[in-house]
């Protein structure tokens, strides 16, 4: 699923997320797509230390919908987006969204040519397998409390 496919404005809903009223179309139609899901993988890169406002803003829209599911992440940016996935972290934490343990980071000096063609290592692929093996056990895990 791709953010440029629900494109939101700046959080304009008259409630909070919480309250679970949401008025807009646009809201109504992430609202129900985030909830088919039981897990996320957020591909994020990293810029000023952080993930980007568009990622940022997609989440503050919705409360519940995000609630008791699992979640991993991915970075990129010179240094793999650690710093991006770990502000990710605190912010999905706060909406009852659990992370796995492992990570993908990805340097746009050694995992992409040019710094636009993504080509990753194959020493990736055991961590790649790692993270998607969490997050399948945890969003099964997490499935009676939603």
């Amino acid at each position: 699923m791709d953010l440029a496919d629900y494109p939101l404005p700046h959080l304009d809903e008259a409630l909070p997320p919480s309250f679970g009223q949401y008025q807009g179309e646009h809201t109504k139609a992430w609202a129900a797509k985030i909830a088919e899901f039981d897990g996320f993988v957020f591909v994020t890169p990293e810029y000023n230390h952080g993930t980007t406002g568009v990622l940022k803003n997609a989440l503050d829209y919705l409360s519940a919908e995000w609630a008791n599911k699992a979640a991993a992440f991915v970075g990129y940016g010179v240094v793999g987006g650690a710093r991006a996935v770990e502000h990710l972290r605190l912010v999905t934490a706060e909406l009852q969204i659990a992370g796995v343990r492992q990570g993908l980071y990805f340097s746009l000096v050694t995992d992409f040519e040019n710094f636009s063609v993504f080509t990753p290592g194959d020493y990736q692929l055991p961590y790649a397998e790692t993270l998607f093996t969490q997050l399948e056990a945890w969003a099964g895990a997490l499935k009676p409390l939603r």
